[in-house]
């Protein structure tokens, strides 16, 4: 992966966290990783907490960004969530829900969207 791509996608985070916040989302981590996979941000809106896939284009051209988001990449969002609930003595019991932030555009322009309860 080159470093244009990965100080891009920070860049994406730090957008998608500060569009979230400003709606009363809470950052709990970032980047968390485990063998499944990484979940970009876990956030807390309330009694709920969050788990965020973001996705960065430069443009809608080639389909929408939340469209780059297959099967097998939720189920190792999935994975990475129970992983993560089980390593802090958690369980899907507590309200959850899997939401994405898109961002399309760059530094000069760009736009953020927020898809609550993407998938399931």
């Amino acid at each position: 992966m080159s470093s244009r791509h990965l100080i891009d996608g920070a860049w994406a985070e730090r957008q998608a966290g500060m569009h979230l916040k400003k709606h009363g989302m809470k950052l709990v981590e970032k980047n968390y990783s485990s063998r499944y996979g990484e979940i970009d941000l876990i956030m807390r809106e309330k009694d709920t907490l969050v788990f965020v896939e973001v996705r960065l284009r430069r443009s809608t051209a080639f389909g929408h960004p939340a469209e780059t988001i297959n099967a097998s990449k939720r189920e190792r969002i999935r994975k990475t969530a129970e992983y993560y609930l089980a390593s802090k003595g958690k369980s899907f019991s507590e309200s959850c829900r899997f939401d994405v932030v898109t961002v399309t555009g760059d530094r000069t322009a760009s736009r953020t969207e927020w898809i609550a309860d993407a998938f399931y």
